[in-house]
């Protein structure tokens, strides 16, 4: 499979931790539902963290992709929902700490981020879903 990042000048820079977009070729699509912040024993990391429920998050999507043989650098697409205005910064700053260790060539998926009302559940804060290329 070929995973290539595409950043071109002739649309505006990334915000943040994430590319323009990918151009995958050849490679089988694997969809990954939204996670939230639970262990696989269904209990809430971090009690209203934003940080530790973005880590709990991670580490799900990383255990799912795991299980079909592949990694964070098989993601070509995120997309993230995070609770009210206030969540963003904390959102991003935990990513900040995760991604040099999930990326470390700094080749970020693309990923649309969105401001919602609210969860399945009140506690939860955020909601990551993925699609990775598999080779």
């Amino acid at each position: 499979m070929e995973r290539t990042v595409v950043n071109t000048q002739n649309a505006p820079q990334p915000l943040g931790a994430y590319s323009q977009a990918i151009r995958v070729k050849d490679g089988e699509l694997l969809y990954i539902a939204g996670q939230v912040g639970v262990d696989n024993d269904g209990n809430l990391a971090g009690d209203g963290s934003m940080a530790a429920q973005t880590r709990q998050v991670y580490e799900n999507l990383g255990n799912i992709l795991n299980s079909v043989g592949a990694g964070f650098s098989n993601v070509v697409e995120f997309t993230t929902y995070v609770v009210g205005r206030d969540s963003v910064w904390p959102f991003m700053n935990a990513r900040a700490e995760i991604f040099p260790d999930l990326f470390p060539d700094g080749d970020y998926p693309p990923n649309t981020l969105l401001v919602i009302g609210g969860l399945v559940r009140e506690e939860f804060l955020v909601e990551i879903k993925a699609v990775a290329a598999l080779p």
